[in-house]
């Protein structure tokens, strides 16, 4: 076979001259009913060297001799009937010019016919062949092929029809056609019936035997396709769907690019409506820094700044992986971009001022967090350190460098907090509030939403992963409802938000209507083909420490105030006593930073007047270097390595108690103290 292959140009070569030739004595004989007058044969024979060269340098430039025959279609055909008028053509030319011997102008026409039945036939001969000693093989191996019924008979559905019907498709047959165009029913797409319309799934899919649904409707509406997967579902069968047309755009199609339905496809909600001229105007031509760049939230930032066509992009994360993977994606999306990828931790206040210092971003998006509710009640100081302190950092180095926008992103669960993280992100969206109170320059602001669906620690991948595994799918209460919305959806609100604003604004994305999280999982288990509760069971682990059943957007005495953007809304912020708010971030850092920590924000260096004078003083005399050299790391003992846990759960304590003074409506889930002295002796 693999030298058939090799040598498959020098056969299909040898066929061509011998059918050419055939063609031409064929249309004589047929011409004059096998009574050809010897002058005519000898015409012929003068010109079929010349003939055949000219026919096969047509051939060769119709690409003729490069297809692959067991993937001969359409195409291939159109090339074979050009390369049939050109051989025509030639052998006319060649008989009536310059001889004139009264050679029959029909012969030409009727050996070009010949031509093409001859030559496509045999081209596609070898596909039909292939074709069907495949199916007879799957036949015999699988007993019978997966049947597929095909939801929507447009051009996305026959796409999928002639996809299938390739030998690469491997055992998935398309069976039958669905559609609600009443015009269509009845007829036959590429040998494929279009056997009713979407309430007629169930009846079809039991009359049919189908095993697989796949929807090729990629420019439907959300509530469309709701509708139809509802219809799916129950039915045991496998629930897939082609990519919508821009996920698809500039990509040719290929089997490999149908998916499962994933449940952000059923969410229902209304597209994204963007000011596209207003971002375009605060990121085009800029250097926007984004923290947090190798998390779902922070790369997908990332990607939709691309589009806007800054100056340079900024890349901040912690995770070398992560940011590497991110700059991967985005060289291959954006070749033009060529992001810069810096590895550095928020916390660290002296690595942040240098990377402000280096890069001098006009914008800066603040995605970095620590955001997984029970471990954040576990590792409390860390909790703190990111989503406060690194807060802190970041935001204080834009005030300095006269960033022009700050965003950074908060949660719902910032909202009467019961978690550590949850009230981190509270403090932290208050330190954007007292860092707007300084500023003249810098417009900071905070974008608060719900869960994102896909993102990492989200419940849908975790559901995913069970599923996949067989079950059980794990829910941690029958109650326990959640905001949802897309990762893109909610960075393109993101994005809109960072136009709207003066400074100091926690900004609320409209999250529609809550989701009941065992209702969630129902309806994943039921799109992989599945039966909750039976084939695979749902068992209820408990709420755990920090989660509440329902979260909230606002509190009771925020309320909210329309913005001109739909979706977006401002909560209203109660004034920040700053001199307060400094002094409760002082007692916190001492409780969570040992005394002689570098990096340390309240110093005696620590006001921001000072270190900004500094910069500028920098500035001046670019030549000039730091004295003061770093103590080494071994020379300095580091804070509570030698304290028992009772003394650890003190400070834990303490730390409590001073959030709990910042945001008096955070009600802990337990009590950080006892937990940590359980384990003492």
């Amino acid at each position: 076979m693999r030298i058939m292959l090799r040598f498959r140009k020098v056969y299909l070569l040898i066929l061509d001259v011998a059918l050419l030739n055939l063609a031409a004595y064929a249309g004589l004989f047929l011409r004059f009913d096998g009574n050809v007058a010897p002058r005519y044969l000898e015409t012929y024979l003068k010109v079929a060297p010349v003939h055949t060269v000219i026919s096969l340098g047509v051939f060769a430039a119709l690409g003729l001799y490069s297809w692959v025959l067991r993937y001969a279609s359409v195409d291939e055909i159109l090339a074979v009937a050009a390369g049939s008028f050109g051989s025509a053509v030639s052998l006319y030319v060649l008989t009536q010019y310059p001889s004139g011997q009264g050679f029959p102008r029909s012969v030409p026409i009727i050996a070009g016919v010949l031509v093409l039945l001859f030559s496509g036939g045999i081209r596609l001969s070898v596909r039909l062949y292939l074709r069907i000693a495949q199916r007879i093989q799957r036949m015999a191996v699988n007993g019978r092929s997966t049947r597929v019924l095909v939801v929507g008979a447009g051009d996305a559905g026959a796409m999928l029809v002639r996809e299938l019907a390739k030998p690469v498709s491997g055992d998935r047959k398309a069976v039958g056609f669905v559609d609600d165009d009443p015009s269509k029913h009845g007829a036959v797409i590429l040998g494929v019936k279009v056997v009713g319309n979407r309430k007629a799934i169930p009846d079809i899919v039991r009359s049919l035997h189908v095993d697989e649904i796949i929807l090729a409707m990629p420019s439907a509406p959300a509530h469309i396709l709701k509708e139809t997967v509802a219809i799916c579902e129950g039915l045991g069968v496998r629930i897939r769907a082609i990519p919508k047309l821009l996920d698809m755009a500039g990509k040719a199609f290929s089997l490999n690019m149908v998916r499962d339905i994933d449940i952000e496809d059923l969410l229902g909600r209304s597209e994204v409506k963007l000011d596209t001229e207003r971002i375009r105007e605060y990121l085009h031509g800029k250097r926007v820094l984004v923290t947090g760049a190798g998390g779902s939230i922070g790369s997908e930032i990332c990607r939709q700044v691309a589009r806007f066509g800054p100056a340079q992009l900024i890349m901040l994360g912690h995770g070398e992986h992560s940011i590497f993977k991110t700059r991967m994606s985005l060289s291959h999306d954006f070749p033009e971009l060529r992001p810069d990828a810096v590895i550095a931790d928020v916390r660290d206040s002296a690595r942040i001022r240098d990377v402000f210092a280096l890069y001098r971003p006009h914008v800066v998006f603040h995605a970095a967090a620590h955001k997984h509710v029970p471990l954040m009640e576990d590792n409390v100081p860390e909790a703190i350190k990111t989503n406060i302190f690194g807060t802190l950092n970041v935001a204080r180095a834009s005030l300095i460098y006269e960033v022009e926008r700050f965003v950074m992103i908060s949660t719902d669960k910032a909202v009467n907090p019961r978690s550590m993280m949850g009230v981190s992100k509270r403090v932290a969206e208050m330190v954007v509030q007292s860092m707007s109170l300084r500023s003249k320059k810098t417009q900071f602001v905070s974008v608060r939403f719900g869960n994102v669906l896909g993102s990492s620690g989200s419940v849908v991948p975790i559901f995913r992963e069970q599923i996949a595994r067989g079950g059980p799918v794990t829910v941690t209460h029958p109650d326990m409802r959640r905001y949802f919305m897309t990762i893109r959806e909610a960075v393109l609100l993101v994005l809109q938000a960072g136009t709207m604003g003066q400074g100091g604004e926690v900004f609320v994305l409209d999250m529609g209507e809550p989701v009941k999280i065992v209702d969630l999982a129902e309806q994943m288990i039921r799109l992989s083909g599945h039966t909750p509760y039976s084939d695979i069971p749902i068992v209820f682990s408990g709420v755990r420490p920090g989660e509440k059943l329902f979260e909230e957007l606002l509190t009771a005495e925020e309320g909210t105030t329309a913005t001109h953007h739909s979706q977006i809304f401002v909560a209203k912020q109660k004034p920040l006593p700053y001199e307060w708010f400094e002094d409760c971030l002082k007692s916190l850092e001492e409780e969570v930073f040992p005394p002689d920590y570098e990096c340390r924000l309240f110093g005696p260096k620590d006001a921001v007047e000072e270190v900004a004078r500094e910069v500028r003083e920098a500035r001046r005399q670019t030549a000039a270097s730091i004295a003061d050299t770093p103590k080494g790391l071994a020379g300095s003992k580091y804070w509570g390595a030698e304290k028992d846990r009772l003394v650890l759960a003190e400070r834990e304590n303490n730390m409590v108690d001073i959030l709990k003074e910042m945001v008096p409506s955070y009600r802990p889930g337990r009590s950080p103290g006892p937990r940590a002295k359980s384990g003492a002796s």
